[in-house]
């Protein structure tokens, strides 16, 4: 068994962040979306990873992740030279594929649950596909999928205007070796790529055995800001242990799960977890409340912050007001002009500079 980790794409709705860097890089509780779905793999036993990235992004995802040691995998990095689709990165990476069956795992989402008992029953019935499902509100804007009391998938339809159900795609799917011979069969979608939900539903049509589960626990897709946000608070509440390693003053107050990394350091603080704060910070005079993630090497003085992420090397200075709602990109610098609004929300990119007045 292998897995294909999709990691290309331009991540054009977590603009400005996403033009330098690539979005499943972007962190939720201070770990890159993508080391999620590694480590999801790896602990339903599957080892061998291949990683689709781009040329825009690859590099970056490649010097972060490494070679899979951190993980206890073996990770393999394939260029997909352009976004043409899931089913033509499915297409490009069949060297490394080989005629192994796989499980395919979309790099900006998350889950809950473990994959392992999905995997099972992928085996131990012989399936030719197993497509993971989950309903949503609002079945319009994905994949969807009909299916009968069984669980067998009778149809597949991309972004329906008339959806046949509220059961959406999540972006996990378990392949037999027969997927390459559907993906050869389809051809491209109206919007030029080679689309996965066509290649499963060729599946269909040829008979093959092609079921779907419904995941219980949540599922996010990391690809706006709102659900980066929404993202980090539901891990930071599921899964945050305190430790605290950083340096904490006397005139500083914590209380909640709070996890404060080596080398920081905290002055007349009051930090309200859940709030994870990384290596080398440095905080002074600050309100740090519940929901919040620090990168590491983070300066934060006199700031008011809550339900925010700050990423690595981020410097907020002198704001008296109250930071909600907000991502701050990496480097990004953040102070005070003469002059300040009443309300402040922000999506600040990489490398950015901003005064307020």
């Amino acid at each position: 068994m292998k897995a294909l980790i999709l990691s290309g794409g331009k991540g054009t709705r977590l603009r400005p962040l996403t033009y330098t860097g690539a979005k499943q890089l972007v962190p939720v509780a201070n770990k890159p979306i993508l080391w999620y779905g590694i480590e999801s793999i790896v602990a339903a036993g599957v080892t061998d990873i291949g990683i689709i990235i781009s040329p825009e992004t690859g590099e970056e995802v490649r010097a972060k992740t490494g070679n899979g040691d951190r993980f206890g995998a073996n990770i393999t990095y394939i260029l997909q030279n352009e976004p043409a689709g899931l089913a033509h990165a499915v297409k490009i990476a069949r060297p490394f594929l080989g005629d192994s069956p796989f499980v395919m795992y979309l790099g900006d989402n998350l889950i809950q649950n473990e994959l392992g008992h999905f995997l099972t029953d992928f085996k131990e019935q012989h399936m030719d596909a197993l497509i993971m499902l989950r309903p949503v509100p609002n079945p319009t804007a994905f994949g969807v999928a009909q299916v009968d009391a069984q669980g067998r998938v009778l149809h597949l339809v991309e972004k329906p205007k008339v959806p046949p159900s509220n059961l959406a795609l999540v972006g996990i799917y378990f392949f037999a070796n027969t997927i390459h011979e559907a993906i050869d069969r389809i051809q491209p979608s109206a919007r030029g790529e080679l689309e996965i939900t066509d290649a499963i539903q060729d599946l269909i049509n040829h008979q093959s055995h092609v079921e779907a589960r419904q995941i219980e626990g949540w599922w996010l897709d990391t690809g706006k800001k709102d659900d980066l946000l929404e993202a980090n608070q539901i891990v930071l509440d599921t899964c945050l242990q305190s430790e605290i390693l950083g340096e904490v003053d006397s005139q500083s107050q914590i209380s909640g799960r709070v996890k404060i990394g080596s080398g920081s350091k905290l002055i007349s603080c009051t930090v309200r977890g859940p709030v994870v704060i990384g290596e080398g910070c440095h905080l002074e005079n600050c309100f740090i409340g519940p929901y919040s993630s620090i990168a590491d090497q983070v300066t934060l003085i006199d700031a008011d912050l809550e339900h925010s992420v700050i990423l690595k090397g981020a410097k907020v200075v002198g704001i008296h007001q109250r930071i909600v709602d907000s991502v701050v990109g990496q480097r990004a610098q953040l102070k005070l002009a003469p002059q300040r609004p009443k309300a402040l929300r922000f999506m600040i990119g990489d490398d950015s500079q901003i005064e307020l007045s």
